[in-house]
This record gives C-alpha cells, structure tokens and sequence, in this order.
C-alpha cells in the first residue's frame, strides 16, 4: 500500500511541472544558430529575419546548388513551418558531396528554426526534419572488393 501511494506522489509531482515554456535563442544581432550534418558534410547555419536570402560559403544558392531538387531540399523546413522568404540564411558548410551538404544545412536551418522560434518545434519535429540522419558510408572490410561486394568467382 505504502507503494502505491509514493507511486501517486510522483506522478502529481511529475504533472507539476508541465507548462514549460521554451524561450527563443538569439545572439545581440537577433540570430539563431544552429549546426546541421548529413553523412561526412557538416553546416554551421544563421538565420534572422529578412526577404529569404539564403548564402552558402559566400555563394548565392543558385550559384553553389546547381539542381533544383537540392534547393528544394534547402527550402523545405521554411515550407513546413509557413515561413517562406522570412528569414536570411548564411551558412558555411563543408564535407561530403552536394547532397549530403543539401541536408546538412536542411538539418542547420530546423534545428535554428526551432532555436528562433521554439513554437514551431512540433510541426518541424513531425516532419523528421530536427532527427539527424545517421546513416553514413559502410567501411571497406579486407578480402572484398567494396564494403559488401566479394570479388569474382572463378571455378575455372
């Protein structure tokens, strides 16, 4: 019996402390930061209010990302969130291939998104967009060709 009621306690205890609420981080130049990665690439992401520039490594968008489909990726947390050409972005990104560098600053700019505006966690959180994406390239074992693939067989 003396267990159940100390059960009781905790729980009324635990339910106390519900309502509580994130506060925005940003430095003295009102931005958010936050550092992205995906696979060997890694982004160091600023965002602050503006017209929806988005800057990587000094380079516009168009000129650093070429195809469509990684701007797309770029953009998706603002789209998610409804805040499309609210914010400027400034990032640094470096490591891995133009894909992975696509998610690595997709990752910077939800996680700063969420530091910006902590409301908005639950719809970037839905979206998978704050999870790191942990998958990274299979080492090479010896006696194979490639991380899996076994040289060819000859019976003859």
């Amino acid at each position: 019996m003396a267990k159940l009621e100390s059960l009781k306690d905790i729980k009324v205890s635990a339910s106390e402390g519900v309502a509580e609420v994130r506060k925005p981080k940003r430095d003295k130049f009102g931005r958010s930061y936050a550092t992205g990665k995906r696979k060997d690439a890694v982004a160091r992401v600023w965002i602050k209010p503006g017209k929806g520039d988005i800057t990587v490594n000094s380079k516009s968008i168009d000129e650093y990302f070429a195809r469509p489909v990684l701007k797309m990726i770029i953009n998706q947390p603002f789209e998610v969130a409804n805040r499309v050409n609210e914010f400027d972005v400034i990032c640094t990104v470096s490591g891995g291939g133009l894909s992975g560098q696509a998610g690595a600053i997709k990752h910077g700019i939800s996680k700063a998104l969420n530091e910006y505006e902590p409301e908005l966690r639950g719809v970037l959180k839905a979206a998978g967009f704050l999870t790191r994406d942990d998958r990274i390239v299979e080492r090479k074992k010896y006696g194979k060709a490639k991380a899996r693939r076994s040289y060819q067989f000859s019976k003859r």
